[in-house]
């Protein structure tokens, strides 16, 4: 029975995930109601569905796991929220205002808004301690550290019963020295208060982003690292034997004790673990190529994966926070199942990015809800069915759904219901096709050369019709759907990120490829040391580079991925040519007559861990036509009569059976509405291919 499970746990905003690999092959999904103020509690009502669906105790289940991965919106929600700790900084005197200032950057849209209100700061002007001593460009110290300015500072957090102090000094990339000392003395002086420094979280150039992200890290820290003590606490008691693995944002696992200090790597750490479950779904097809859209109650989470490489982000604003940490690029949208229809000051038809969430949840939940939701909508145009029991206790109230959209929507519009549902269903596919565009189109990638993953529980009812609208001939929906994240996560691998700035121009006359190759061995090392500390050898593992080059003058870097553990003379060559095309690929030119500087050096160091097998469904010795269990009245279109529409359950389908449009598939968890002009079939991979009918 030993290490017979892998299990992945995504605790979400409404639901909790639980996906229960075997090794034979089997998959289970489990969903509890999430507990935002102590997620054991979520996960021990999983555990105890997981004990009912074995017949083994939650104690035997966990002592049979290889490996217990937990991915968290603590961090993100804490962000959201403003639940974070009080943080003080340290920066160097002149800089107390940076943060604020923020490049003189504002938001796209508000450029030229004066009423725009300020971004919230995480550490207030009087937390931000103007400490004097400067280091130079070049790593020379002009000044010395004025420690008794870092006393004074210390004594001013103690009085104001600060929880964390971030310390960012100019130019601590090149010279660490001010930073190590003034944490030193900030440790020794409060020994109950986290600390971190500018070049243990972002150890590249830009004083603006080190700091902003340094802060982020203090401010979430101390809220992650209780979160990791109960849940590591839980799984102790259970009889783990191997460490829990939390899911951080650039899509790889990590140990408690790392997540406790940088939390700043965990903030998209539910929704990161997607672009992995999406490969997995694709690999049966041939497709490295996805799209993947996870739909749940409040947001929809967008990743691109482009030959097997996901998308990446950096030096990016979050919820108006600078963070420059590398992270899976996750758009999100307020365009989930709760998101309220309304009509604004003009008397137009918006839908989102307000939400019902889970409480009190859409009109038809019948907790409360009084506003129209994209749920509601779904359920008076017949694509779920009235009376359906969601969630194991919610059952869905097609007439008060009805009526509240007639009276907030439809009766002010001077439409039918009908059509007011339909506006509201097409009103948020826009918005959904629209961020698909943002991650593909701006990227530089054609989205029709994409298979398009469907996740999330509501995405089953609207991703075909954003396929449709974006060109896009291949949509993948499989059965673990509303648990994709989950799912990820038992398919993901150990990372870690080794950062470090070099700027050199990258030409014969000035490259100092001894220098350059000398650096990237040296991040090769810091993160196989990790690896090691980890219990990884060096054969279990391997490492890529990404080095951020622009023109000579520019401002901003494209990235460029790079394999080879050094350069010679021809590499750099090579590398050049394939920074021209990046910079094409990205902004529809490049300039190969003009001098190319290198900036910053990112190595990404993974620990490969073996994969549970996938599942796999028995296809019957003779082909069969699936059986529809019942049908309902539906509308697909404004123009369009109601139609009485087949609707097959999901359990009975089996695999090689193929249904047409328009029909609707209910499975356990999410439903699946195949419009007309479309087909679904059921693969043996356990997942619905939906293509246009031929």
């Amino acid at each position: 029975m030993r290490n017979q499970y892998r299990l992945g746990i995504d605790a979400g905003g409404t639901f909790t995930d639980f996906i229960l690999a075997d090794r034979d092959g089997g998959v289970q999904l489990f969903k509890a109601p999430s507990t935002p103020h102590d997620g054991t509690l979520a996960i021990r009502a999983g555990l105890a569905q997981i004990a009912d669906a074995t017949g083994l105790s939650p104690a035997q289940v966990i002592a049979n796991c290889d490996l217990c991965i937990n991915g968290t919106t603590v961090a993100l929600n804490a962000l959201i929220e403003r639940t974070g700790v009080k943080v003080g900084l340290l920066c160097t005197e002149g800089h107390e205002d940076s943060l604020e200032i923020r490049l003189g950057h504002k938001e796209e849209g508000h450029r030229y808004d004066a009423h725009y209100p300020p971004a919230f700061m995480l550490a207030p002007r009087h937390l931000r301690r103007p400490i004097g001593g400067r280091i130079l460009g070049d790593g020379r110290e002009h000044s010395p550290l004025d420690e008794q300015a870092v006393h004074q500072a210390i004594e001013y957090f103690r009085a104001e019963g600060v929880e964390a102090v971030a310390i960012s000094f100019l130019w601590s990339v090149r010279n660490p020295r001010h930073e190590q000392r003034a944490a030193e003395l900030v440790r020794a002086a409060l020994p109950g208060v986290f600390v971190c420094t500018g070049v243990e979280v972002f150890p590249q150039i830009r004083e603006y982003t080190r700091t902003s992200t340094t802060v982020v890290n203090a401010y979430l820290s101390p809220v992650m690292a209780r979160y990791v003590a109960r849940i590591d606490a839980l799984f102790e008691e259970l009889g783990a034997h191997q460490p829990v693995r939390y899911f951080q944002s650039n899509g790889g696992l990590a140990p408690g004790h790392l997540m406790r200090e940088r939390a700043v790597n965990a903030i998209n750490s539910g929704p990161a673990s997607a672009p992995q479950a999406g490969l997995a779904v694709g690999k049966p097809f041939g497709i490295d190529n996805v799209i993947t859209v996870d739909m749940g109650g409040t947001s929809f989470d967008i990743t691109l994966t482009n030959a097997g490489r996901t998308n990446f982000s950096k030096d990016v604003d979050f919820l108006r926070q600078r963070i420059g940490v590398p992270m899976i690029q996750v758009e999100t949208l307020g365009a989930g199942g709760g998101s309220i229809a309304s009509l604004d000051s003009l008397g137009m038809l918006q839908v989102g990015p307000r939400s019902a969430g889970a409480t009190p949840g859409p009109v038809c939940y019948g907790k409360g809800g009084s506003e129209p939701t994209v749920t509601d909508a779904n359920l008076v145009l017949g694509y779920l069915a009235d009376g359906a029991l969601l969630g194991g206790s919610i059952r869905l109230n097609r007439q008060a759904a009805l009526e509240a959209i007639r009276s907030k929507v439809a009766e002010p519009l001077g439409i039918s219901v009908e059509r007011a549902a339909l506006g509201i269903i097409t009103l948020v596919n826009l918005n959904m096709v629209n961020g698909i565009r943002r991650v593909s189109i701006e990227r530089g990638h054609d989205p029709r050369d994409f298979a398009l993953i469907g996740a999330g529980g509501a995405a089953g009812m609207h991703v075909v019709r954003l396929a449709e609208e974006i060109g896009m001939r291949t949509v993948l929906i499989p059965k673990v759907a509303s648990g994709l994240c989950a799912f990820g996560q038992i398919l993901s691998d150990v990372r870690y990120d080794q950062l470090t700035s070099l700027s050199m121009r990258l030409d014969a006359a000035h490259a100092d490829l001894a220098l350059l190759n000398r650096t990237l061995a040296e991040l090769r090392q810091q993160g196989m040391a990790n690896l090691r500390e980890d219990g990884f050898g060096d054969q279990a593992s391997s490492c890529h580079y990404t080095l951020e080059m622009r023109y000579a003058g520019q401002i901003h870097e494209c990235s460029v991925e790079w394999q080879e553990d050094g350069l010679d003379s021809n590499g750099l060559g090579a590398l050049i040519e394939a920074f021209h095309q990046r910079h094409q690929t990205l902004y529809s030119y490049s300039e190969p007559g003009s001098p190319v500087e290198l900036v910053n050096l990112e190595c990404s160091v993974i620990g490969h861990l073996p994969r549970p097998p996938q599942p796999l469904l028995q296809a019957p010795a003779e082909a069969t036509v699936a059986t529809a269990q019942g049908q309902r009245p539906m509308r697909f279109s404004a123009d369009g009569p109601w139609q009485a529409t087949p609707v097959f359950n999901g359990s009975h389908l089996l695999a090689g059976q193929t249904v047409c449009g328009p029909c609707v598939i209910e499975e356990d968890t999410t439903n699946i509405v195949v419009p007309p002009g479309w087909q679904a079939c059921l693969e043996p991979s356990a997942t619905y291919r939906l293509t246009p009918v031929a």
